[in-house]
């Protein structure tokens, strides 16, 4: 064993067969789950799995062994220097009193409300009164303005585009003519164009987040305004340049603008109640339904709607509560608008106002932030050895996530969630060779985890790991990918009571919206073989008399 500085040790395991030695270097004191770690080690580097238990055995051995020679060097360092006459008791004291000041509350110090839990007490509070409906109608509003402000973007850009591609379709016409058009002209037509459209993006893009923090400054004035007032006037006031206002009507188009085309088509959809556990058995509600996955975040009016949708009630009422509902987004290992999934989902977020969380782009832009800390502090602690080098080998750069590392994002202004777990993916999911150690899968089990200590108790999870069909997905690779995400799920399910903290009330397993019936019939009919289902007690009695 190798004690430095940075209390990193090094795990030697040696095949008894062949001799070879493999080396792990991990930071002691260890807290994490030694059967997960034992198995970390046998997938880096490929070991048979038969091996798992003696290697958790000896894992085990080593972590104790070390972390009671750890705490015994300390204390001996602790000794020596009181023997020394070096230890300082007022620097000890300083320390014990800022540990009890910062984990016990009775000691701890008293310090202002920020003005973040001032807004959510007063939103908890106003959102269970009357005034619900006020509100509603307030943030709808505010949306359609929004939307409004979206389409005269769009109308401008496509305008743009349109009038540069007549431009430089002429120039090339012009240059296949060979008349005066030069190459030199069509490079600096094309950087003309480049520039004037990035000065309309960067115009529209000024006037939209001017917009929204205009939004969100009033509407969080407004609700401190109704708290402070008597609650129960009826007469609410109203910010003067409101959208309820009727003295700032917008004009509303007359078309519908939506950012993406919503299916009318019939959902399929089927609903089981199940138990879990042995002896003190859990129940949960578990739902099967083919849909878009967007459709559980987009808000599906339109600018001349007078009304909000439904959906937006149940999501304002939980938004503080213990009830929290989240869905599980599968994207690529690019943190940035520009990838499929996430490009479509920031543009659903971007057509309303988020009134309590941080806009989605700047959460996104504190993941890349957080990802290059990570990698600095990997590259600070030498961890760049051969034993971690996969993960040494992200490049230094934001973009560079592992398959099935999670990132969450936190949104009030989408139609049924609360929370979003981006699970990173890649091409091996269209592969029918999977198994329940794979990173996915596995990131699922931390999403449950999560979710579990954060009173997250609805959650969404796509059921093959697809969101479209394709040409592989036959009706032999959906029932095998179904089957392994059922037990998985069941196993974390199950695995999840240990862990405390919320139960999981509604699981929804999401199948993509193009699924056929036949098969939605037979991966449906597969749970109830799976999960135990909580059927009714029929009693029958014989002896009943005849009167």
């Amino acid at each position: 064993m190798i004690l430095t500085g940075e209390y990193i040790v090094t795990f030697v395991y040696t095949l008894q067969d062949t001799g070879e030695r493999f080396e792990y270097p991990f930071n002691i004191p260890y807290e994490g789950c030694i059967k997960e770690f034992a198995h970390i080690i046998l997938h880096h580097f490929k070991l048979p799995i038969y091996l798992g238990d003696d290697l958790q055995r000896k894992l085990q051995d080593f972590i104790i062994n070390s972390t009671t020679e750890f705490y015994d060097c300390r204390t001996s360092d602790s000794l020596e220097s009181v023997r020394a006459n070096n230890y300082d008791v007022e620097d000890t004291i300083k320390f014990w009193e800022k540990i009890f000041r910062e984990e016990t509350f009775e000691y701890s110090e008293r310090r202002c409300v920020s003005d973040e839990e001032l807004f959510a007490i007063a939103y908890h509070k106003l959102v269970h009164s009357a005034v619900l409906g006020t509100m509603l109608k307030l943030e709808h509003n505010y949306a359609k303005a929004i939307k409004e402000k979206i389409k005269h973007r769009d109308k401008q850009g496509q305008m743009l585009k349109d009038r540069q591609t007549e431009e430089m379709n002429k120039a090339v016409d012009s240059l296949n003519s060979n008349n005066s058009t030069t190459e030199k002209y069509i490079n600096d037509l094309v950087a003309k164009h480049f520039e004037h459209f990035s000065m309309l993006q960067g115009k529209w893009s000024s006037e939209l987040d001017t917009m929204k923090e205009v939004q969100r400054r009033e509407y969080r004035d407004w609700i401190m305004q109704i708290l402070e007032e008597n609650q129960t006037n009826s007469s609410l006031p109203t910010p003067s340049n409101s959208p309820l206002n009727t003295s700032s009507n917008i004009p509303f188009a007359d078309n519908a603008v939506t950012n993406r085309e919503y299916s009318e088509a019939q959902i399929l959809e089927e609903s089981f109640t199940i138990h879990l556990g042995s002896q003190l058995k859990q129940m949960h509600n578990i739902r099967i339904l083919s849909s878009d996955v967007f459709d559980f975040c987009s808000i599906n009016n339109t600018i001349e709607s007078p009304e909000p949708t439904p959906h937006l009630l149940q999501t304002a009422l939980a938004l503080y509560s213990n009830d929290l509902c989240g869905l599980v987004l599968m994207t690529n290992n690019h943190v940035d608008s520009y990838s499929s999934m996430l490009k479509e989902f920031t543009q659903i977020c971007q057509y309303s106002t988020e009134f309590h969380f941080p806009y989605c782009e700047d959460q996104l832009d504190k993941v890349r932030d957080s990802i290059k800390i990570n990698i600095a502090v990997m590259d600070s602690q030498g961890k760049s050895s051969q034993a971690i080098a996969p993960q040494s080998r992200r490049a230094g750069s934001s973009k560079n996530l592992q398959t099935g590392d999670v990132f969450i994002t936190r949104h009030s202004n989408l139609a049924q969630v609360h929370v979003i777990f981006h699970i990173v993916t890649d091409d091996s999911l269209l592969s029918k060779e999977i198994n329940s150690r794979h990173a996915v899968l596995l990131g699922l089990r931390n999403i449950l985890k999560t979710a579990c200590s954060n009173d997250i108790t609805s959650l969404t999870i796509p059921l093959l790991l697809q969101y479209d069909m394709t040409e592989e997905m036959t009706v032999p690779w959906c029932t095998k990918r179904a089957e392994l995400v059922f037990k998985c799920v069941k196993g974390f399910m199950i695995e999840m009571a240990s862990w405390g903290g919320s139960d999981l009330k509604n699981l929804q397993f999401l199948l993509p919206q193009s699924i056929s019936d036949d098969v939605f019939m037979s991966l449906t009919a597969m749970l109830p073989n799976i999960f135990k289902l909580s059927n009714p007690l029929v009693l029958k009695s014989s002896n009943v008399q005849k009167k």
